[in-house]
């Protein structure tokens, strides 16, 4: 048989179609894409991207095919974007269109994706040929030496769904790899990576690009889905990240970093001997993290994370409720909570919470105890959501039969609640704009005070942020005047 060789891969993230993400103008390649095109490419393959990340729709793919002439359309989303891995319908929907434009086109399609393992039935029937279940590198590596060869049996790849005898089959699961730095660099060279650093510079003024030094996350909050990496927790060593760190200076000028992991920096030690390279290969670079409460206690370890660069730290705070989060199975306490964030702060780390409203058995009290910790902690930044019903999650069993024909968001900004619950989803989408406005409120008089204290320190920055008050404070009256109505109306 004579070898395919010519792959094309794109991704089902249209940033137009989530208008709050189209809006912050922030955007990041697709990382799981790039990996796995780079791994094809190591093995021989031609690869080449078609990135829908600014397109206005799936309509592209037509001329993306004409012009690359490949024999494998791959859909492969990135497994390292909480975006993704949220399984937006307008998503969905997306790579159903593209799957039927391709076969039309005559391509073998292949997708790789958390929705298409969670759904795969669905996608085989949109038009995917195969859908990998769970890490995809290898599982398409194996599946397109396959192809090439001419066979039709597949029950041998682990890791792959596909159409036997008319029935969708799925095949025993691929293990998750573990020596992660046998990946090849991401191939960044696919990316017009222009179009993405303008969009920074023109939303926040500077260029910053996502990189992945872990996969997988060992623990146990009951409303996390794993559907790609699992719970086994892998990690890249501290020497090849920096070796990445470098490329990605010198190539493409970034002034910034998003390392994307779920966990960042869990192996014992791996924290300490990474700032140890930085400051040796003195490399000056502002990155953020995503990490957890009970993780950043040690002021050596939290000490080393600000010598590195980091800057801004996200931890799922969720609750100021003890009793929410070890109904989460969260593992942690509101106390740990206090220590990181004031640890970080010590460092000059900014601590960033992501909270979570909505989880069942979630009264006002419980609400209001939340809300209290974030106007005493302070955090640099909140990210608010409703709870969020995933597959193959504990929560997802508890909720499920309360799940009618609506079981995903539009678009990340949707906040719909889609089970019942103390509040109407209403009621919570008027408690995430009231408890934002609430805590630009407190930040302002945070940053008043600090004005009043010390007037020698004051710049323009500042006095815009303290005289913001007089916004913020009638706007978060008005929002809890809304809130109260609604409670009456209960």
């Amino acid at each position: 048989m004579t070898r395919q060789n010519n792959i094309l891969f794109t991704h089902s993230y249209f940033l137009r179609f989530d208008p709050k993400q189209w809006a912050l103008g922030q955007p990041y390649p697709p990382l799981g894409t790039l990996y796995a095109a780079s791994l094809m490419r190591h093995n021989g393959y031609r690869v080449s991207l078609f990135d829908v990340m600014f397109a206005t729709g799936p309509e592209g793919t037509e001329a993306a095919i004409e012009k690359n002439n490949p024999d494998l359309f791959v859909i492969y989303d990135d497994g390292f974007n909480y975006l993704t891995k949220m399984c937006l319908t307008n998503m969905r929907q997306a790579a159903f269109d593209m799957c039927k434009l391709a076969k039309a086109k005559g391509c073998r399609v292949i997708v790789s994706s958390s929705d298409s393992t969670d759904r795969y039935e669905e996608y085989l029937r949109e038009g995917a040929d195969f859908v990998i279940i769970g890490e995809g590198e290898h599982t398409l590596l194996k599946l397109a030496e396959a192809i090439n060869k001419g066979e039709t049996d597949f029950s041998t790849i682990q890791g792959l769904a596909y159409i036997n005898n008319d029935r969708a089959t799925k095949t025993p699961g691929r293990p998750v790899l573990k020596d992660l730095d046998s990946l090849p660099t991401p191939a960044w060279d696919l990316v017009d990576m222009d179009v993405y650093r303008q969009s920074w510079l023109n939303h926040v003024g500077y260029f910053s690009l996502n990189m992945g030094t872990t996969r997988g996350c060992p623990f146990k909050c009951n409303w996390c889905a794993k559907p790609i990496y699992g719970n086994r927790y892998n990690s890249r060593t501290p020497e090849n990240v920096v070796h990445e760190i470098k490329l990605l200076k010198s190539r493409f000028n970034i002034d910034h970093l998003w390392f994307c992991d779920d966990i960042f920096g869990l192996k014992p030690g791996w924290v300490i001997e990474f700032a140890r390279l930085i400051q040796k290969e003195n490399i000056s670079m502002r990155f953020k993290i995503q990490s957890r409460a009970d993780l950043l206690l040690e002021d050596e370890l939290v000490k080393a994370l600000a010598q590195s660069g980091c800057e801004n730290a996200w931890i799922g705070a969720e609750s100021g409720s003890q009793k929410i989060l070890d109904a989460m199975d969260k593992g942690t306490t509101v106390d740990q909570i206090r220590q990181s964030t004031w640890l970080m702060k010590k460092h000059d780390i900014k601590p960033s919470f992501f909270i979570q409203f909505g989880y069942p058995g979630e009264l006002k009290e419980d609400i209001a105890l939340t809300i209290e910790m974030i106007n005493k902690l302070l955090p640099h930044e909140i990210g608010i959501s409703v709870s969020y019903p995933l597959p193959g999650t504990s929560f997802y069993e508890k909720v499920k039969a309360d799940l009618k024909k609506k079981t995903n968001w539009t678009d990340s900004d949707e906040m719909a609640l889609m089970f019942s619950n103390t509040f109407p989803a209403s009621y919570y989408k008027q408690l995430h704009r009231y408890v934002h406005q609430n805590y630009h409120q407190h930040l302002a008089k945070n940053s008043l005070a600090e004005l009043i204290k010390s007037p020698l320190h004051i710049n323009g920055r500042k006095l815009k942020k303290a005289l913001s008050v007089f916004y913020h404070a009638p706007a978060a009256m008005v929002e809890r005047f809304k809130l109260k109505q609604l409670e009456k109306a209960l």
